[in-house]
């Protein structure tokens, strides 16, 4: 029964080995872009430069309680990790006025933000009676 359950684990599909070569290919790109060893790498995920050396070639599967930490000592989010970039909205013409208004408010002295913000609480300390 162990032979069996072990085999399953260790058993990938044809998408499953190449998502694991990307995946293992941009861990690869992103170390050598903080100028990480596979050794140091290792280290700071309590793994072997071996795994490491595995996983960037696709030739074991990462583990998914692993990728918080990796992306951590790759310094990307999660999903940047996997490859799913976030994207901006698109601008849909201009700012709303209150949005500009935050805007050009953040850029006034300290004082007159807290005073802003003092009549904004005012007032809307009186919306709420």
């Amino acid at each position: 029964m162990a032979s069996l359950q072990q085999q399953w684990i260790t058993v990938m599909t044809q998408d499953e080995k190449e998502y694991f070569k990307v995946l293992g290919s941009r861990v690869a790109l992103l170390r050598k872009e903080l100028g990480l060893t596979q050794v140091q790498l290792a280290e700071t995920l309590g793994i072997s430069q071996q795994m490491v050396a595995s996983y960037e070639v696709g030739r074991r599967r990462i583990p998914v309680s692993m990728l918080p930490s990796l992306a951590h000592a790759l310094k990307v989010q999660t999903d940047a990790l996997l490859g799913n970039e976030i994207k901006a909205k698109a601008k849909r013409g201009p700012a709303p006025k209150w949005q500009q208004q935050i805007e050009a408010i953040a850029q006034l002295p300290k004082a007159q933000q807290r005073f802003v913000s003092q009549v904004l609480d005012t007032v809307l300390a009186q919306a709420g009676r």
